[in-house]
């Protein structure tokens, strides 16, 4: 039954709809249609939301066209239809009015690309020849076979001068960089 749950699941790679959100974003969803019976107890939430609710969604986002399809004896759905064409059904039967919200609220912010199982969490339209980098790619090999606690390791490095060391020669007068031999342009 695990195999059956797996196939029923497509696999991809992470996708984006043409760099949303780069540039400015572009809301996906295009229409959400709510679906409900004006006279059957089942409805009674999605007429709940809609009398108390809908008025502030269609206000708050003017992109999105919203339908209002009564139908008898029917439970009720809300329908989301993407710019990609993608298109969404779900039932509410059940459901109170914060979760009709919460759940149009969902509906509003996905891109409408099928939810999908993703491959690998790395993918690039253009792959690197030189792999992919690591916290310990450029440190010393010789650390991999160290027996630890190690002296070595637990020495301080010092390279080159500190900050405070630049502030005592300052101090003292005695420059250990001389700043006019640093650069040097021909003349040719």
């Amino acid at each position: 039954m695990a195999t059956a749950a797996k196939k029923m699941i497509p696999e991809d790679f992470l996708k984006n709809v043409l760099q949303n959100g780069v540039g400015r974003y572009v809301c996906q969803l295009q229409r959400i249609t709510f679906r409900f019976c004006k006279s059957h107890g089942g409805s009674r939430h999605m007429r709940d939301f809609i009398e108390n609710h809908m008025l502030d969604f269609s206000q708050k986002h003017p992109g999105v066209v919203v339908y209002l399809q009564p139908r008898r004896n029917r439970p009720p759905s809300i329908v989301a239809e993407y710019l990609n064409g993608g298109r969404e059904v779900l039932l509410m039967s059940g459901k109170e009015p914060g979760e009709i919200c919460k759940w149009t609220e969902h509906l509003r912010t996905r891109s409408g690309i099928q939810i999908v199982k993703m491959i690998n969490n790395i993918h690039t339209e253009t792959p690197s020849t030189q792999g992919i980098w690591h916290p310990f790619m450029f440190r010393d090999t010789e650390w991999a076979v160290t027996k630890f606690p190690s002296k070595k390791a637990s020495e301080v490095l010092k390279i080159g001068l500190t900050a405070t060391d630049l502030v005592l020669e300052e101090q003292q007068g005695e420059p250990l960089i001389d700043s006019m031999n640093t650069c040097k342009i021909d003349d040719k």
